[in-house]
């Protein structure tokens, strides 16, 4: 075990909704005192960068409440159970939320977005071979297709227009790995 280690002790139910569900654990700190972690729990998340045979790369504007504003990001979306296969829910979030169907996907590693507060973990991928058809979005779920260089997009990363982590990511990893081929 780590020198760093923290060991749960006891856990509370804080709050379980729609989207949250958040403990509050008491624990063992590495140098035997105690304390409390109040997280958030979480099935967790897959993402995909979507490149188009053009070059192109699909992106969605969504309004983020949370921050009160639309952001530019990839197709993504949370895993239905926590042992659904992120492939299975890559697949799924960007047919449901862009009409696009791949033949090829690559991973490019996952992403804690907040480990401090939440468990989360998006696993993300790089789709090709696509093919392009009408989107099925959620009930309630809101958003407009666009698309990009992968050039036009790491620029917005670069001067600060593109601020969602997982999309940063994806949009950095995929233009190394094609930059390679």
């Amino acid at each position: 075990m780590s020198k760093l280690t923290e060991t749960q002790i006891s856990r509370e139910e804080i709050f379980h909704g729609v989207a949250l569900h958040v403990v509050k654990d008491e624990i063992l700190l590495p140098d035997g005192t105690r304390s409390v972690r109040e997280i958030s729990l979480h099935n967790g998340a897959a993402a995909v960068i979507p490149i188009l045979p053009d070059g192109r790369v699909i992106m969605e504007r969504q309004f983020r409440y949370a921050h009160g504003r639309v952001m530019l990001e990839i197709p993504a979306g949370k895993l239905n159970t926590p042992d659904e296969p992120p492939l299975d829910g890559a697949k799924r979030e960007l047919y449901e939320e862009t009409g696009a169907v791949a033949n090829r996907y690559t991973y490019l590693g996952s992403v804690a977005p907040s480990p401090a507060l939440i468990n989360e973990v998006i696993h993300i991928f790089m789709a090709e071979e696509i093919t392009l058809g009408e989107s099925h979005l959620d009930k309630g779920e809101f958003l407009d297709v666009e698309y990009f260089t992968l050039d036009q997009l790491y620029e917005m990363v670069m001067n600060g227009e593109i601020t969602d982590a997982k999309t940063q990511i994806a949009i950095l990893k995929a233009r190394e790995i094609l930059k390679t081929r």
